[in-house]
């Protein structure tokens, strides 16, 4: 299920043609005109830039770190080979938008990527695809051979001079890959872990070369900036949130799906695109931007608009976009056991605070869960997350912690009656 509004990434994309990836379907809605506008008026580098950092466009990956500016960190000067490389290692829980990207509109990405690599002086890019959404990866092979047959890939593109190819990589579905240094360390054909940093992958990325590092809706958004211009973009959304974003909505709403609105739009406004409360439920909380985001009790989340500023104020992230969303059912105690297991299997192991931090977390919250906790557990998980968060290479330890601290924080009662009375405060779902 899905629905656009005032979209740029799915303009004009209908989900339900099967022919819509095609590059002929792309190009009749626009398509590959952003690259022949700056190939044909040979638009400097830094323009290019300009007009990224004009558009306010953020990271969509989870970090919003503005896009221009990151782009202006690439060393153009450097001698050797630059590379651009794509994050479609989309493993967050209740993240599922970039799929949609590569399904239904892969030569947006291809050209956001083409107009990046140009920018930059990259000579190659990379994406790097989920090792869970196989036949996402298949379709992105294809629309790179359609780009490739046209002349818009390879040497010379479009007569211009300019040189860029463009290759898929098929990751294994580790989620520690989504983090982009591990990325690389994968795409290198090395064991998926987390570099030290510094150096930045700007100055030591792929190969050991300059590389930029973004997502895929962020390149994907970057062929409308350049034909429409950076400020319309910008207008779509507020202050500081330029453009559109699109969000990944699950759990108990009657039509989940992934919906693209302007940055800023009210929740209670997605809440409702989205059919509103399954069952006619009443919403007790919602995670607003994947799993390893703070969760927010529904009735603060009613009053908040989506975009960074107003979701960070409320006291979470937008991250990924990914908006699970919990009923009154939902047992806390247990969706928490839930995420945290996710954590525990999923570290890397490479940082002792996260290899036995995420364990310690996991089986208390276990124990409580099973009717066993004791008195001391709450004060425990905050002990055991204050020597985790900020102590490891990665986020991957923090990202664990956010989710034990907040639920703990909102829904602490819950908590508290389970350990007294080894059993929740009513009969929840999935208790």
């Amino acid at each position: 299920m899905a629905i656009y509004q005032a979209g740029v990434i799915f303009d004009g994309v209908d989900t339900q043609d099967p022919n819509v990836w095609t590059l002929a379907a792309y190009r009749a809605r626009g398509g590959y005109q952003a690259l022949q506008q700056i190939l044909d008026n040979k638009t400097a580098q830094d323009d290019v830039i300009a007009e990224v950092k004009t558009s306010g466009l953020r990271g969509r990956g989870g970090a919003g770190f503005p896009t221009g500016l990151k782009w202006s960190f690439m060393p153009r000067s450097f001698p050797g080979a630059k590379y651009v490389v794509c994050n479609t290692d989309e493993g967050e829980p209740g993240t599922f938008k970039d799929r949609d990207i590569i399904d239904y509109n892969p030569h947006a990405l291809i050209e956001g990527m083409i107009i990046a690599g140009y920018a930059m002086g990259a000579v190659a890019g990379y994406n790097y695809i989920h090792g869970e959404i196989f036949s996402g990866y298949l379709r992105f092979e294809a629309a790179l051979q359609e780009a490739r047959d046209a002349g818009l890939l390879g040497k010379n593109i479009l007569g211009s001079g300019f040189d860029f190819e463009l290759f898929a990589h098929h990751g294994y579905g580790a989620y520690i890959c989504g983090e982009e240094t591990a990325l690389l360390e994968s795409l290198e054909g090395k064991k998926g872990q987390p570099r030290f940093k510094p150096p930045f992958p700007a100055s030591f990325g792929l190969y050991g070369k300059p590389t930029t590092i973004n997502n895929t809706e962020t390149f994907a958004s970057v062929p409308f900036i350049i034909r429409d211009g950076g400020q319309t973009f910008a207008d779509k959304g507020i202050p500081n949130n330029g453009g559109t974003k699109l969000f990944s909505v699950s759990g108990h709403v009657e039509r989940p799906g992934n919906y693209e609105v302007p940055l800023g739009t009210p929740f209670a406004t997605l809440l409702e695109m989205a059919g509103g409360m399954r069952g006619g439920k009443k919403l007790k909380a919602v995670i607003p931007g994947g799993s390893s985001a703070p969760v927010l009790p529904g009735d603060i989340m009613m009053q908040t608009t989506m975009d960074y500023d107003a979701i960070a104020k409320a006291g979470s992230m937008l991250g990924s976009g990914a908006v699970i969303v919990m009923d009154e059912d939902v047992c806390m105690v247990k969706a928490l056991e839930r995420l945290s297991y996710f954590y525990f299997e999923e570290s890397c192991g490479q940082c002792t605070p996260c290899r036995e931090g995420t364990g310690w977390l996991y089986r208390v919250i276990h124990r409580i869960a099973n009717g066993q906790g004791r008195p001391e557990d709450l004060d425990l998980l905050d002990s055991v997350g204050n020597n985790m968060a900020g102590r490891t290479i990665c986020a991957l330890a923090d990202a664990a912690v956010f989710p034990v601290r907040s639920f703990t924080k909102h829904f602490r009662a819950e908590f508290e009656h389970y350990i007294e009375h080894g059993r929740p405060m009513k009969e929840h779902r999935w208790c």
